[in-house]
């Protein structure tokens, strides 16, 4: 038998320990006793370390915020240092896990490390199970106070009155396109500043009661939902009724409470309803998937891969090329525009309003001179947040 030097991990491991030689093989065959129980050790080990390590940086998190004579959660969030430490855990990633599981794992240490003296209040469209409290949890982790509200504007309220820290509300999906419009409305008369997105890949899955698909009188869902299956729902079910609700987890519950109702929803939304899952995954596009805007009541300094959303209008010019004349300066400065959207202003009628999103911060200097040049020749100009794009 040969003596095999302990790995580099195991400490206090012998180094006296020996093995089976391996017959005719590179490696020892892993389940072979001896080199399982080797593997354990050193699993336990490494388990050891991470538990020192996240309790040393717990610490550390800790003492920034004595070091800044912060007094409330809220104030110790920085979306743009988060945004930054999660590139930075790509950047290092040489697997074997994923990418999106490693950020996936360190929010979760941040979510915990922040939630030390109190959790974060977040306020979110509900009820629970919806796909908007998914986006929370992947947004702020486990370690948040999630508060489900009823309506946008109750979103919108919560956090201006302070009862939550951050809101969470839906604003586009990637096949449908706007999701809800009262979002975009909120933001003609609230303070509120849009301080975080969130891209949250969108499954679909058809659940309910019934053992049999042929038992299905009527599939309910959000609206949204319900344009997102349209294909497949067409194939499989046609002559099924499709009825619109206020939210998934309103479909969920009508699911679990009358006979013959299925619903597209998200897979919470069937946990919490005790429901089955009939069909997965059943949206017609593969990459269907829904952003969210994170509103908070105040603006943060640059990540250093950033969007600028700002509200434009230039009510009362007359004649050809309004809008073009009044984005022109954005081209001028190399500034790219990912999105625009109009909705009435509500101060007469057919007099409108633009949502603009940009690439970069808006303190970085050519969006800044981009848009104090806009400002100039706008009758209206606001902008409602500078925040990090979306690492996942």
């Amino acid at each position: 038998m040969s003596k095999r030097k302990p790995p580099a991990t195991r400490r206090r491991a012998s180094k006296k320990q020996a093995r089976p030689k391996p017959a005719a093989r590179a490696s020892a065959d892993p389940t072979e006793s001896g080199s399982l129980e080797e593997l354990r050790r050193t699993i336990d080990e490494i388990d050891e370390n991470i538990q020192a390590l996240i309790a040393a940086r717990a610490r550390c998190a800790k003492e920034i915020g004595v070091v800044k004579g912060l007094t409330s959660t809220a104030e110790f969030y920085r979306p743009e240092r988060e945004a930054q430490v999660l590139r930075n855990v790509i950047g290092r990633n040489k697997g074997p896990l994923r990418d999106e599981e490693m950020v996936r794992l360190f929010r979760e240490l941040m979510s915990a490390c922040l939630a030390q003296e109190e959790a974060l209040k977040v306020a979110y469209l509900g009820p629970e199970g919806t796909f908007t409290q998914s986006a929370v949890l992947k947004h702020f982790g486990h370690s948040v106070h999630a508060l489900s509200v009823p309506t946008i504007d109750e979103v919108f309220h919560e956090v201006e009155a302070g009862t939550a820290d951050f809101g969470v509300a839906p604003i586009e999906n990637s096949s449908e396109g706007t999701v809800n419009i009262h979002t975009l409305d909120m933001f003609l008369t609230s303070p509120l500043k849009v301080c975080g997105e969130i891209e949250l890949r969108i499954h679909q899955h058809l659940m309910g009661k019934m053992q049999d698909l042929r038992a299905t009188r009527r599939v309910c869902s959000h609206p949204q939902s319900l344009a997102q299956c349209r294909v497949w729902l067409a194939e499989h079910l046609p002559n099924v009724e499709m009825i619109p609700v206020a939210s998934n987890a309103e479909a969920a519950r009508r699911a679990r409470d009358e006979e013959g109702t299925a619903a597209l929803a998200g897979e919470a939304a069937a946990e919490v309803y005790g429901l089955k899952i009939l069909f997965r995954d059943v949206e017609d596009q593969t990459d269907n998937t829904t952003r969210f805007v994170v509103v908070g009541r105040r603006l943060f300094p640059p990540s250093g891969n950033d969007k600028t959303s700002v509200l434009v209008s230039a009510s009362g010019t007359e004649g050809p090329g309004v809008l073009l004349h009044l984005l022109g300066p954005l081209a001028r400065h190399g500034v790219s525009m990912t999105r625009i959207e109009s909705r009435p202003s509500r101060r007469k009628k057919w007099d409108y309003v633009f949502f603009v999103d940009l690439d970069g911060h808006a303190e970085d200097p050519p969006v800044k001179k981009a848009l104090d040049e806009v400002k100039a020749q706008a009758t209206l100009f606001k902008v409602l947040g500078a925040y990090p794009k979306a690492v996942f």
